[in-house]
């Protein structure tokens, strides 16, 4: 699973670099560390009209638009939030579904959080790239928007912490994500790329003699 993740000052600035022509609504993204509930920026669709220079004069484009959205789907009679979907079955889940197939989004990061069976704490990153994206999703709740971020099988890089991890995009992946929706079922199955970890604490074990 996947229950906080960070962002920091230059994921922004990274944006811009990596996707062409992105519409930063949000001046100041917030940072620190997200945990479920809380605000994040989230990249999706985005289209807009154009004058142009047809008979119509006007031209429809297609971007990715930076927005804020809040962590979680709100359970029905239940307390809580839905904060990861499973990959391989969201399209099965018909609470999960219609969200897949027509309202992708890409969750950016500078890395997220799992902890091991002794509760330590442990930061998994690209050591690639300055910038992780997750792979998402998003509906409308009572006039407001929230995501989710989905998951799958860990790699040989998380496993040993644990079971679960983020479905994560390269960055040649992230317009057919939001865009192509033949797109949604190889990323549902795929296998993350491998993820560099750094453990906080470690702890150590004491031998009388």
């Amino acid at each position: 699973m996947c229950g906080r993740f960070y962002v920091d000052e230059g994921i922004a600035r990274e944006i811009e670099r990596v996707i062409w022509g992105v519409d930063l609504q949000i001046q100041k993204m917030h940072t620190g560390d997200i945990y479920p509930s809380q605000p994040a920026g989230i990249l999706s669709f985005h289209s807009w009209q154009n004058q142009s220079g047809s008979e119509s004069g006007v031209s429809n484009s297609m971007g990715f638009e930076l927005k804020e959205m809040n962590w979680g789907f709100p359970q029905y009679q239940k307390k809580g939030l839905l904060i990861n979907a499973r990959a391989e079955t969201a399209l099965e889940r018909r609470m999960f579904c219609g969200s897949v197939q027509h309202r992708r989004c890409i969750i950016p990061a500078k890395h997220f959080y799992e902890w091991d069976s002794d509760k330590n704490k442990v930061t998994f990153f690209r050591e690639d790239r300055p910038v992780l994206f997750m792979a998402g999703f998003y509906n409308r709740f009572q006039e407001e928007e929230r995501f989710i971020i989905l998951t799958t099988q860990a790699n040989a890089s998380v496993s040993p912490v644990h079971n679960r991890m983020p479905v994560v995009l390269n960055e040649s992946e992230l317009e057919d994500w939001v865009y192509d929706d033949k797109f949604t079922e190889y990323v549902l199955h795929k296998t993350p790329p491998e993820l560099r970890r750094e453990q906080e604490y470690e702890q150590q074990s004491l031998f009388m003699i």
